[in-house]
C-alpha cells in the first residue's frame, strides 16, 4: 500500500463495502435475536456481556454502587472482564483489554519520540490510558481496589502514561460508561476503570464450597505482537479458620510493538519499530482476616515496576550529516515504579440504624523518571532527565442501611466520606552544552493535591422498580507547599487554587418481565484542573515560546443521561443503550493566543476553559446461544458501538472521537476444548469527521493535511484446550488475514504527507500461546 493509501481508501468506493458489511451484520443478528426471543422459556442468571464470552455466569460488581450488587440490578451499562476472559483472550495489557469493547479505546502509538530538540513525546507513554465514549486522559477515573492510580503528565518531549499495574494481579476489570463523580469524586467525568486484585479465596475454593488449604496456579505466556514472554504464579494458604494469605507475582520480558512497516533504516525515514527492551516484575501480598461471619479485614501490598531501553534510530539525521548540532543518535530509558499498601475492613452489624460499614485507608507511592542522551555530529552531548512522582495518602468510609416498608416497598441507604491527597512533585534536568538559557527547573512548582468529600445514594425498591438518587459534594485543595526550583527561573511566583463542585445522579431500571430490564440514569461529572494546568509555565530567552499559568481554571462538568434495555434469557442475553451528555468548561493544554513564534514576537499559549461539546451515541452488545451441535455448544458474542461529538460553539466535530467498532464472534466449545473466531470491523475516520482537515501548524498556507485512516475488519482464531482437569493450554492467531490498518487514537496528529505512516500500523499476523496450571 502506498503512503496515500490510508487517506485515499476512506472515500465513496469503501464506505458502499462499510454499508454493506453493517447490513450483513444486522441481518446475522436480528436473525438469531428472532429465533430466541420466541424460543424462550425460562430466566437466565445475570451474564458477562463481553465479546470473547460463551457460558452466562452470574456476576457481582461493585464498581456502581460502591458495594456488591448484580450486574443485572444496575441502572448503567457497564463491562466485565474476569481473569478467565483476559486468560482465554491473551490479554496482555489495558490495550488488549478493551479491544473488542464498543466506544472504548486505549492509545498505544509507536516509540519514536525524540529526547531533544523540537517537543515530540509520540509513544513514550505506552498505552496511554482508556478513551471512553470520546473523552480520554485523565477525564477517565482508573482504580486499583477503589485507589485511585496515577494521573499522566505530558510536556514536551516527555510523558508519563497511565499504565502503571499488572494483569497478573487482577481477578476482575469492571468499566463503568458515563460520569461517575457522584461516588468517586473528580477525574470520573467520563468514565471509571476499577482493576480488583486476586484474593486468597480465589484458589481456595473448590466447587461445592469445599475449601483448601493450599492452592494456586503457575501460567508462562507469549504474545507475538511485542515478543513478550511472562511467568506468573500465584500461591495462596490457609493459617486457621480465620486467617488466609496470598503471594501473587509476575515478571515480564518484551521489545516493542510490532507492525507492517517496511523500511528499516537508521534515519528519519524509518518505519520498523526501533530496538525496544522492556522489563516488568509485579508482586502483591495479601493478608485476609475474618474471625467471624460480621467482620472481614484485608491487608494488601502490591509493588509494581517497569523499565524500558530505547535506541531510537528513528530520530537520526540523514548521512551524510552536514551541520555540527545534526542528531547522529538518541538513547532514553524509563522507569516507573509503584508500592500501594491497604487496609480494609468490612463489619456487618444489623442494628437499627447501620447493616454494614466499611472501611479502606491506603498509602501509595508512584514514581517515573525519564532520561536520555542525544549525540550530535560534532557538538557536545545533549542529556536529558525528567522525573514525576505521586505520593497519595486515601481514606474511605461507607455505611449502608436497607430499610423494609410496607405494601412490598424497600430502600437501601448508604453514605460516606472520602478523603485523598497527594504530594505531586516533577524536576527536568540534564545537560546542554552552549544552551546558556538551559537551566534544571520544575515546570510547576511542588503541589499537594486534596480534596474530601460527602455522598449519599438511596436504592428504593418498589415492585418492578428500582430507583437510584444520590448526591455528592466535593472539596478540592491544590496547594503550593513549595517555590523551590520552580521560582526562579519562573518570573512570577505560582499560586494556589481551592473549589468545589456537587454531583447529582438519579438511576432506574423497570423490570418489564422477568427476563427483561428497561434502565436510564442521569449523572454528573466533574474533573478539577491540575497542578501542570494552573501553574506550568515556560519562558525562554533561545526559544520564542511562552507559556502562561493560569490560577483562575474551573472545573470541567458533564452532565451525561443514558436510557437502555437489557434482556437476560435462555439462550440471549442482550444490552443496548442510549446516551448523551453535555460537557461544560473543558480544558484545552496550552491553547494558542498569538504571536508567530519568531524573536521578538514569540507564540503565546496557555491552558483556559473554552470548550463545551455534545456526545452522544449508543452500545449494542451480547451474546446468542445456539444450543447443543454433535456435543457441543455453539455461541455467537457480538457489540457494535457509535459515538459522535461536536464543539458546541463551532458546531465542528471533535477530533478525539474513535470511529464506530463491531466485533462478532462464533464459538464452539467441548468440555475438552474450546475454539473461537473473532471479527473485529473498525469505521474509517475521514476528512468530514474532523474539525479541520488540516493540522494546526502551520496555521498560514501552505497547511499541511491530517492523516485519515481506511475502514479494516480484522479476524482472530483462537482455541483453548484443556488438557486435564487442572492444566490448560491457550492458542491464538491474531489478525489472520495479515490486514495492514492503522487505529486512529495512535495516528491523530500525523501529517497525511507523512513518508513515515506505515510506522503508526497494527501488527500483522501474530501468534499468541499460553499454559496454566491449576493446584
Amino acid at each position: 500500500m502506498k503512503k496515500s493509501d490510508a487517506t485515499r481508501l476512506s472515500g465513496n468506493g469503501f464506505r458502499i463495502k462499510k454499508h454493506t458489511l453493517r447490513l450483513l451484520l444486522a441481518g446475522l443478528f436480528s436473525t438469531g435475536l428472532t429465533a430466541y426471543v420466541q424460543a424462550q422459556t425460562a430466566p437466565q442468571a445475570p451474564t458477562t456481556l463481553l465479546a470473547n464470552a460463551t457460558v452466562p455466569v452470574q456476576i457481582v460488581v461493585i464498581s456502581g454502587a460502591r458495594y456488591e450488587q448484580f450486574v443485572e440490578d444496575l441502572p448503567l451499562s457497564m463491562d466485565i472482564i474476569g481473569w478467565q476472559e483476559m486468560e482465554s483472550g491473551h490479554v496482555a495489557d489495558i490495550h488488549d483489554l478493551v479491544k473488542n469493547l464498543p466506544n472504548i479505546s486505549v492509545k498505544r502509538a509507536p516509540a519514536r519520540f525524540t529526547v531533544t530538540g523540537v517537543g515530540n513525546a509520540t509513544g513514550r507513554d505506552t498505552n496511554a490510558g482508556f478513551n471512553i465514549r470520546g473523552q480520554d486522559g485523565n477525564r477517565v477515573l482508573m482504580l486499583v481496589d477503589g485507589v485511585r492510580l496515577p494521573r499522566s503528565y505530558i510536556n514536551g518531549s516527555n510523558a508519563f502514561g497511565r499504565d502503571s499495574l499488572s494483569l497478573d494481579l487482577i481477578r476482575q476489570v469492571e468499566i463503568v460508561r458515563g460520569p461517575a463523580s457522584v461516588l468517586y469524586g473528580s477525574d470520573g467525568l467520563a468514565g471509571l476503570v476499577n482493576f480488583i486484585t486476586l484474593e486468597p479465596a480465589d484458589f481456595l475454593q473448590r466447587r461445592g464450597d469445599q475449601q483448601k488449604d493450599f492452592g494456586g496456579k503457575v501460567s508462562l505466556s507469549y504474545n507475538g505482537d511485542d515478543h513478550s514472554r511472562t511467568l506468573s504464579a500465584s500461591l495462596a494458604g490457609r493459617i486457621n479458620p480465620e486467617l488466609t494469605w496470598l503471594v501473587s507475582a509476575a515478571v515480564n520480558h518484551a521489545g516493542g510493538m510490532q507492525n507492517m512497516g517496511s523500511k528499516d533504516v537508521a534515519n528519519v525515514d524509518r518505519t520498523t519499530p526501533n530496538p525496544q527492551k522492556n522489563e516488568g516484575q509485579s508482586v502483591l501480598v495479601k493478608l485476609v482476616y475474618q474471625p467471624t461471619a460480621d467482620q472481614k479485614h484485608t491487608v494488601s501490598a502490591e509493588h509494581v515496576n517497569k523499565d524500558a531501553d530505547y535506541e531510537l534510530l528513528s530520530s537520526r539525521a540523514k548521512l551524510p550529516l552536514t551541520t555540527a548540532s545534526a542528531v547522529a543518535g538518541e538513547n532514553a530509558t524509563s522507569n516507573m515504579t509503584r508500592d500501594r499498601l491497604s487496609l480494609q475492613s468490612r463489619y456487618t452489624l444489623n442494628n437499627a440504624y447501620v447493616d454494614h460499614v466499611q472501611t479502606a485507608f491506603s498509602f501509595q507511592d508512584a514514581s517515573s523518571r525519564e532520561f536520555g542522551v542525544t549525540h550530535r555530529n560534532t557538538l557536545a552531548d545533549r542529556v536529558r532527565d525528567v522525573s514525576y512522582s505521586e505520593r497519595s495518602a486515601q481514606f474511605h468510609i461507607q455505611a449502608d442501611k436497607l430499610f423494609r416498608m410496607a405494601a412490598g416497598w424497600s430502600q437501601r441507604l448508604s453514605y460516606g466520606f472520602d478523603y485523598s491527597r497527594a504530594d505531586i512533585k516533577n524536576m527536568f534536568d540534564g545537560v546542554d552544552p552552549g544552551n546558556a538559557d538551559f537551566v534544571p527547573r520544575k515546570y510547576f512548582p511542588d503541589t499537594r493535591d486534596s480534596s474530601r468529600a460527602v455522598f449519599v445514594q438511596d436504592e428504593i425498591s418498589a415492585g418492578k422498580w428500582i430507583i437510584t438518587p444520590g448526591v455528592r459534594f466535593d472539596h478540592f485543595d491544590l496547594d503550593v507547599t513549595s517555590q523551590a526550583g520552580f521560582a526562579p527561573p519562573a518570573k512570577t511566583p505560582a499560586k494556589s487554587l481551592s473549589g468545589s463542585a456537587v454531583s447529582p445522579k438519579l438511576g432506574f431500571l423497570y423490570r418489564l418481565t422477568p427476563e427483561w430490564s428497561a434502565f436510564g440514569n442521569y449523572a454528573s461529572g466533574f474533573r478539577a484542573p491540575n497542578a501542570q494546568q494552573i501553574n506550568g509555565v515556560f519562558d525562554s530567552a533561545t526559544i520564542p515560546a511562552v507559556l502562561l499559568s493560569n490560577p483562575d481554571l474551573k472545573p470541567e462538568k458533564s452532565h451525561n443521561i443514558e436510557i437502555g434495555l437489557r434482556a437476560m434469557l435462555d439462550r440471549l442475553s442482550l444490552d443496548i443503550a442510549v446516551f448523551r451528555g453535555k460537557y461544560d468548561n473543558l480544558i484545552v493544554d496550552k491553547k494558542p493566543l498569538g504571536g508567530k513564534g519568531v524573536i521578538g514576537d514569540p507564540a503565546i499559549f496557555q491552558t483556559v476553559n473554552v470548550d463545551k461539546a455534545t456526545i452522544s451515541g449508543f452500545e449494542i452488545k451480547g451474546q446468542v446461544q445456539w444450543g447443543e451441535i454433535a456435543g457441543g455448544k455453539l455461541a455467537m458474542p457480538f457489540a457494535y458501538g457509535v459515538t459522535h461529538g461536536s464543539d458546541d460553539t463551532t458546531g465542528l466535530p471533535l477530533n478525539a472521537i474513535d470511529p464506530a467498532k463491531i466485533s462478532i464472534g462464533v464459538s464452539y466449545s467441548k468440555p475438552a476444548w474450546e475454539v473461537r473466531l473473532q471479527a473485529l470491523h473498525q469505521d474509517a475516520k475521514m476528512a468530514a469527521d474532523l474539525d479541520s482537515p488540516y493540522l494546526p501548524k502551520p496555521a498560514t498556507p501552505p497547511r499541511v493535511a491530517q492523516l485519515t485512516i481506511p475502514s479494516a475488519m480484522t479476524l482472530d482464531l483462537s482455541g483453548q484446550w484443556r488438557l486435564q482437569k487442572n492444566l490448560r493450554l491457550n492458542a491464538a492467531v491474531r489478525n489472520l488475514t495479515n490486514k495492514k490498518y492503522w487505529n486512529w487514537s495512535d495516528v491523530q496528529g500525523v501529517a497525511a504527507n507523512s513518508a513515515v505512516i506505515d510506522a503508526y500500523t497494527q501488527p500483522g499476523r501474530h501468534y499468541d500461546m499460553s499454559v496454566t496450571y491449576d493446584f
